[in-house]
């Protein structure tokens, strides 16, 4: 075990993972309190529609994924909060756009089934220096607007009263949802289009079952990111089954004994 953890794609597959984690348990809290799980579902497909664009122009799917995802939560904000439309609804909407025209660009896409199959499942082994770099910047941004918190964390328990306590809800809103964008393509390589959900909504839930105070849900629900990333990979690599899903796993696992725990 120590032997592979000195090889470089191992390190970088650690890092990445537990960064991930964090950042999507971090970001998750919001997603469970707002009850806006269907948001991280549909962005996590909408990626797909960017890995295939990318994977169309021979480049880094990444790097396509990353603002494609970023203009679909620009666009579900402004659908909903602009026009008569209901949240899920505008989710809804956008979400079967991405994947359609995914389909349309993976078509059009000549021997592309290996690099989609990666995608859609996870394939953290993958992980190249450049992935890395991504989850740093994000977790270095996210370190520094820490002091949105607060203003997140009121305006998820009372909209009104935040905005008549004159807080920019609708502003704040659409950084978290690009902060959240960001978040969800950074954490495809890991968990997979199909599974990175997950990684928003199975922690912070935990969390949210062992404590009543948001703060306390907050850290524990990061806590809780950190090490099932970390604890998941390592039961991957002994047990030589998917890194994504066994995180997944890990962290459901968790979650059905602090359930247990709760009751």
């Amino acid at each position: 075990m120590l032997d592979a953890f000195q090889l470089a794609f191992m390190q970088r597959a650690m890092v990445a993972s537990v960064v991930v984690g964090a950042l999507a348990s971090y970001f998750g809290v919001f997603v469970v309190q707002r009850r806006l799980s269907f948001l991280g579902v549909g962005l996590s497909h909408a990626a797909f529609g960017g890995v295939a664009l990318g994977l169309l122009l021979q480049v880094d799917p990444m790097w396509v994924a990353l603002p494609f995802t970023v203009v679909v939560a620009l666009g579900i904000n402004v659908v909903t909060h602009r026009g008569d439309i209901a949240g899920d609804t505008a989710i809804g909407i956008f979400f079967a756009v991405a994947i359609a025209l995914g389909v349309v660009f993976l078509a059009l896409t000549p021997r592309y089934t290996a690099d989609a199959f990666a995608y859609l499942f996870g394939s953290i082994l993958a992980v190249q220096t450049s992935d890395v770099w991504l989850v740093g910047g994000i977790a270095a941004i996210t370190l520094l607007l820490l002091p949105m918190w607060g203003r997140w964390a009121y305006a998820s328990f009372d909209r009104d009263l935040a905005r008549a306590g004159r807080v920019p809800v609708q502003r704040d809103d659409l950084l978290l949802s690009v902060l959240l964008a960001v978040t969800i393509v950074a954490s495809v390589k890991i968990a997979g289009i199909i599974l990175v959900a997950a990684f928003l909504v199975i922690p912070a839930a935990t969390a949210r079952l062992l404590t009543s105070r948001f703060r306390s849900m907050t850290i524990l629900s990061v806590s809780i990111g950190s090490f099932t990333a970390a604890g998941g990979l390592v039961l991957s690599y002994v047990f030589d089954i998917p890194s994504g899903a066994t995180i997944v796993l890990f962290q459901a696992l968790l979650f059905f004994l602090a359930f247990v725990f709760h009751r």
